[in-house]
């Protein structure tokens, strides 16, 4: 297992670093003003449909349902279930989209209630229409993407997702040398994200045209397909927690000027290790464990959890470390550009440094919703979620009002960690704790790692950053970069010291073929 899912990891890291290219012009060409602000608000639609739909929430109920298809009644079977679910989501995201053009206004009023009265609400409605396009082609993006997965393909699922950021660069580079217009570059890029997802469903046709994975392709609401979205909607609001928790925090932020813009950045650092925990488990554990699951194989299914948790710490514990010690320097070598201000910089470190304290509680989420994804029981994991939206809700309406946008975010990590929590409660009393002895040591080691190297990242940075802090860009990213290295350098060397990561058995796992499996 351990080769896909560094595949999908090397994928996703791949796309989150052009993100932070994408998202730093996006701040040095708006600021995070109120253009800002409505652009932001209506791309985290753009965000939720992503993480509903095209970045392995769908797999929760799609890769166990195609697999069970194939083993029962043959793969001309499962390919007619898979273009009748194909043609089924294209239709319906298309009359989703179309539905949302038309209430949208009512949407970002009951998204960001601090818009109403102001400009601000007409410019995010006008941008979120302009985007609406993305959603109609993420529908069957999503589709293909599954089926690759479900197949073992993971390589150009991982990859295809860079094609999005890229366009986005492309425009948003232009813009900057070629627009002194605000609002007109807002425009500009809105309509820049319909063709973006227009270009990743087309490469990703063009890649299985030859496979038939999906034919004949047709619409159906037969009792197959009914049954599939029974479980599938609640798996994808499920797979959606960190995204949904963030979009609760822009309701109650948007009646702060410049705060949806704040949390947007901020959260946009946390998503890089999220992403490649989250589309790992959503692409390679869900499909292992279901497999193990299928085939009453609890040693199966314990290597795949107690491997799965391993990676979701081993990522998520000296990323949390790293972004609470280095969360100005990092946000104002990416962000503090053009219209981004210093003031802007210290408000979103702050938020950053809160949202970190709940990004490992976000992965355990993730790990956690597999082992019920891969039984088929979305249910749980969307009660899950629920609750932690409400706790999310109900902390940032108080922590809003006493602290701002650092309030927010200190309520957005006290959500993810009720819907870790709820996950595990429910585990437990269900089907027990499938980590073996062998995961129980290295994720103690691994948190000990975690700690040791902060300790000694912190003393390097009181060291560095005051003598860089007047230096010029290029030399605080050269400090940061040096810290960040020494950091990861110092974390690996722990693992390996500690028996944690063996090097010779993990080029082992590398370089082994692994065949498709059904």
């Amino acid at each position: 297992m351990i080769r896909p899912l560094l595949t999908v990891s090397a994928g996703t890291l791949s796309s989150r670093l052009l993100g932070f290219v994408r998202d730093a012009l996006v701040a040095a060409l708006l600021g995070a003003g109120v253009v800002a602000d409505a652009f932001l608000l209506a791309f985290q639609l753009v965000n939720v449909a992503r993480r509903l739909l095209t970045e392995g929430a769908l797999n929760a109920a799609l890769v166990p349902a195609w697999l069970r298809v194939r083993e029962h009644n043959g793969p001309v079977a499962a390919a007619a279930f898979a273009g009748r679910l194909l043609g089924t989501v294209a239709l319906a995201t298309l009359v989703l989209a179309l539905l949302l053009g038309v209430f949208m206004p009512l949407l970002i009023a009951l998204l960001a209630p601090g818009f109403i009265g102001h400009p601000t609400l007409v410019m995010a409605t006008r941008d979120a229409r302009l985007m609406l396009p993305y959603l109609a082609f993420a529908g069957p993006v999503a589709v293909m993407m599954g089926l690759f997965n479900a197949q073992g393909k993971v390589g150009l699922t991982a990859f295809s997702p860079l094609l999005f950021n890229g366009a986005l660069i492309a425009v948003t580079l232009v813009l900057l040398f070629a627009s002194d217009d605000d609002m007109v570059s807002a425009w500009l890029l809105s309509a820049t994200v319909g063709l973006a997802g227009l270009l990743q469903l087309s490469i990703l046709i063009f890649n299985g045209r030859g496979d038939r994975l999906a034919t004949p392709l047709r619409v159906s609401f037969d009792s197959a397909m009914q049954a599939f979205f029974a479980k599938a909607i609640p798996g994808m609001i499920a797979g959606s927690g960190p995204q949904l928790l963030i979009v609760i925090g822009a309701i109650v932020a948007s009646s702060q000027p410049s705060a949806v813009s704040w949390l947007y950045f901020a959260n946009r650092l946390i998503e890089l290790p999220l992403g490649i925990v989250g589309v790992a488990m959503g692409a390679v554990l869900v499909p292992e464990l279901a497999r193990a699951v299928r085939g009453e194989d609890r040693a199966a299914q314990s290597e795949a959890a107690s491997r799965g948790l391993e990676l979701a710490l081993g990522v998520a514990l000296p990323a949390t470390v790293g972004l609470i010690v280095l969360s100005e320097p990092i946000v104002r070598v990416l962000f503090e550009h053009g219209a981004f201000g210093a003031a802007d910089t210290a408000a979103t470190a702050q938020a950053l440094a809160l949202l970190a304290l709940g990004l490992p509680a976000q992965v355990l989420a993730k790990n956690w919703s597999a082992a019920f994804f891969a039984r088929e029981d979305t249910r749980t994991p969307l009660l899950a979620t629920l609750g932690a939206i409400g706790v999310a809700l109900a902390a940032a309406l108080l922590l809003g009002r006493l602290f701002g946008a650092s309030g927010v975010a200190a309520a957005i990590a006290l959500g993810a960690w009720s819907n870790a929590a709820l996950l595990l409660g429910r585990g437990l009393a269900r089907f027990g704790v499938a980590i073996d002895r062998a995961a129980r040591r290295r994720v103690a080691l691994i948190v000990l790692a975690a700690g040791a190297m902060g300790a000694l990242l912190a003393l390097k940075a009181g060291f560095m950053l005051p003598w860089a802090a007047q230096a010029s860009t290029l030399a605080q990213a050269a400090v940061l970069g040096v810290l960040i290295a020494g950091g990861l350098i110092i974390y690996a060397a722990l693992l390996i010291l500690f028996g944690v990561v063996r090097p010779a058995a993990a080029l082992g796992a590398l370089r082994r073929p692994r065949g498709l499996r059904g």
